[in-house]
């Protein structure tokens, strides 16, 4: 399993947008969950949040692989993942952002 934390830098002007496809993703969550199943995540999460007058994106996953998930998500052609894939190029700045690296990961069920 991969744990995943991106920052993700979204184009000027592009609120609007992230709180209509927060909004589709939410009023279509079972499609949404269908597509994680078939990606192998168990866990994906977003947050929107503001730093030095830019606006970003804080994804966190838990994936079986990252790698598989992307290939399946590029190639399927669901509506949730086709909406996705639109809005990532209407409003994420290619290259800006970063990866996290873990550093502690506690899930409560762990023994």
């Amino acid at each position: 399993m991969e744990i995943i934390a991106r920052l993700i830098e979204l184009k000027p002007g592009s609120a609007g947008q992230v709180q209509d496809w927060a909004k589709f993703i939410n009023e279509h969550r079972l499609s949404a969950l269908e597509t994680l199943r078939a990606e192998g995540v168990m866990i994906e999460s977003w947050f929107a949040l503001s730093l030095h007058d830019k606006d970003y994106l804080l994804c966190y996953m838990r994936v079986d692989s990252m790698s598989k998930a992307e290939q399946v998500a590029a190639g399927s052609s669901n509506p949730i993942d086709v909406y996705h894939q639109q809005f990532k190029v209407n409003t994420w700045v290619r290259g800006a952002g970063g990866e996290g690296k873990l550093l502690v990961d506690l899930p409560a069920d762990a023994t």
